[in-house]
Formats: structure tokens, C-alpha cells, sequence
């Protein structure tokens, strides 16, 4: 499998994303940073339209209409979430969503992000820049700390 597609593959997955492989680009396939930025990205991106997608098909339009429990469950959750964090997500808008996804630590990024405008109700036209942006600032945020630009002396 060419090297291009492995980076683009693990940079969909929701423990790594382009956390994990942009530095795998660069240390075990040599990418120069602009490839093994680019391939991470696109992947990651990709991955954040399909959950969205994917999440509003299974639970809005199938799970939910046909299984009055998980309706129920459904309901109950985001109306819970909502109510707990809409004030901060009306407060900050969609710049909450870009630094949530942007900062490189585990749990945060592109999925989290996706389950977040799906789960706020964002639509995907919105959601999909916001998100975009955010995953470019934690690629050159994570190309950065792989190229030692940025270094933190206590790791």
C-alpha cells in the first residue's frame, strides 16, 4: 500500500488522526513536512464529513424513527448536553468549535469535533469550515513540534 494512502488511512482514525500521523509520515515513511502535512489533513477532513454524515443518517433518520427507546435516549442526551454547554457554544460560536478541534491533545479533534456540531445541531455547512480550520492549525501546530520548531523542554 503506498505510503501516501497508510498517512491518509491513520489520519482518519479517532485515536490518532493527524496527531499520530503526521509524525509516522515523516519518521517512518521520510515525507517532507508538506506531504505528510497535506496527506493528513485531507484524511482527517474526510473522516469529519463522513461522521457527521453518517451520524445524522443512522441516528436522525433511521435509529430514532424506528426504535422508540433509543429515541428516547437520543432526546434525553442532547437536550441534557445542550442545556449543560449551549450557553458557552452561543457565547463563543463557531470559534469554540475551531479551538476545541485545533488543540493537538487526546480526545479533541476532528471526530470529537463532528460529534459536537451533530450533537449541537450545527449543520454541516457551518460545521465543515469551523472543523477545517481547526485540523489545519493542529497539523501545523503537531508539523511544528515533529520539525523541533516548537520544543518543549520538560518532554
Amino acid at each position: 500500500m503506498p505510503a501516501e494512502l497508510n498517512v491518509f488511512l491513520i489520519s482518519m482514525l479517532p485515536v490518532s488522526e493527524l496527531r499520530g500521523a503526521i509524525p509516522l509520515a515523516m519518521s517512518v515513511y521520510n515525507m517532507p513536512v508538506w506531504q505528510a502535512f497535506i496527506w493528513s489533513v485531507l484524511g482527517n477532513l474526510f473522516v469529519a464529513v463522513f461522521v457527521i454524515w453518517i451520524l445524522d443518517l443512522l441516528i436522525n433518520k433511521f435509529l430514532v424513527h424506528r426504535i422508540y427507546i433509543l429515541n428516547r435516549f437520543f432526546t434525553w442526551l442532547f437536550e441534557r448536553t445542550q442545556r449543560k454547554y449551549s450557553k458557552k457554544i452561543e457565547r463563543w460560536g463557531d470559534l469554540a468549535l475551531v479551538i476545541f478541534v485545533a488543540i493537538p491533545l487526546p480526545g479533541t479533534g476532528a471526530w470529537t469535533g463532528a460529534l459536537i456540531a451533530f450533537v449541537f445541531g450545527i449543520p454541516l455547512r457551518r460545521a465543515f469550515p469551523a472543523i477545517s480550520l481547526g485540523v489545519i492549525i493542529a497539523g501545523v501546530i503537531v508539523s511544528l513540534i515533529v520539525e523541533g520548531v516548537i520544543h518543549f523542554p520538560f518532554i
